[in-house]
């Protein structure tokens, strides 16, 4: 998908329009013709822009993606030390939460889209799949104990955070807290 930035104005706002949609609404209960209304285009510059629906939900996730990417790192990046930085996903969590109070689109699309060969599918797993990548490359970076297992439990963690979101309990504080808590646990003797 190419990027927003490279998108033309009318590109631009069925992209904003869809996002917007999709998240509020639902994927599924969103047709063209509403982006289309919202965004002030045609539905034949919405499909000449973007080719058919399925490509346009891919679009949408692909730019949250690239959101929520830039988010984790800078929260990586001001860490100093590295298991410090092991829980920074946690942390941009609480940012990226404030936000988006629907719970995570990732989570919704992958609900909404099942089939793993429509390619909105496909960017909401590699989302999931990078942020385990990352929890085990963190772990593996600060010298922590089975790397790879902890990423899991992590991602497990992140995402109850995530699908738990929208209910009025505070598990991101929770989440966190467990998370530190593996975390050190996982940490060389003497640390």
């Amino acid at each position: 998908m190419p990027p927003a930035q490279s998108m033309t104005p009318a590109g631009r706002r069925i992209a904003a329009a869809a996002e917007e949609l999709f998240y509020e609404r639902g994927i599924t209960a969103v047709g063209v013709d509403l982006i289309a209304e919202h965004s002030g285009v045609t539905k034949r510059t919405l499909y000449n822009q973007f080719g058919s629906k399925d490509h346009l939900v891919a679009t949408y996730l692909t730019e949250r993606d690239r959101r929520w990417r830039a988010l984790v790192r800078a929260a990586v990046d001001a860490c100093e030390d590295p298991v410090e930085a092991v829980g920074a996903p946690f942390e941009a969590l609480r940012t990226w939460s404030g936000a988006n109070s629907r719970g995570c689109a990732f989570i919704n699309a992958l609900a909404e889209l099942p089939d793993p060969a429509h390619p909105a599918h496909r960017v909401a797993a590699d989302q999931k799949l990078w942020l385990r990548d990352l929890f085990e490359g963190l772990a593996t970076a600060a010298g922590l104990r089975e790397p790879a297992d902890l990423a899991v439990r992590l991602l497990v963690l992140h995402e109850g955070a995530l699908a738990t979101q929208p209910l009025p309990l505070d598990t991101l504080s929770a989440t966190t807290a467990l998370a530190r808590t593996l975390v050190r646990a996982c940490a060389p003797t003497g640390r």
